[in-house]
């Protein structure tokens, strides 16, 4: 299977990509070369192969959350550019 330079311009406006008239040849010839690869593996026979769904076995492997603080409050306004009390300065973004 390959494809011409109509369509391989076709994917390009659709992906908004732009090439000059070189790269839009070595484009094309990359295209080409991906589907002949994907013919090839089209001929594989896979009878008996059961799909891959997961990489691994392994089902949601997390850590436990667990809460705590840093930095106290106390410590977060220190380190603030700007404080007023217990509440932080910031400019005002709302009219």
């Amino acid at each position: 299977m390959s494809t011409d330079l109509s369509t391989l311009r076709g994917l390009a406006h659709l992906a908004r990509l732009e090439f000059d008239e070189t790269r839009e040849q070595q484009m094309l010839g990359d295209l080409n070369n991906i589907l002949d690869f994907m013919e090839q593996l089209r001929g594989v026979d896979t009878t008996g192969v059961e799909p891959l769904v997961h990489l691994s076995q392994e089902i949601n492997v997390l850590r436990d959350d667990e809460a705590h603080n840093t930095v106290s409050h106390a410590e977060g306004l220190r380190n603030a550019p700007r404080s007023d009390g217990d509440y932080f300065r910031v400019p005002k973004v709302l009219d």
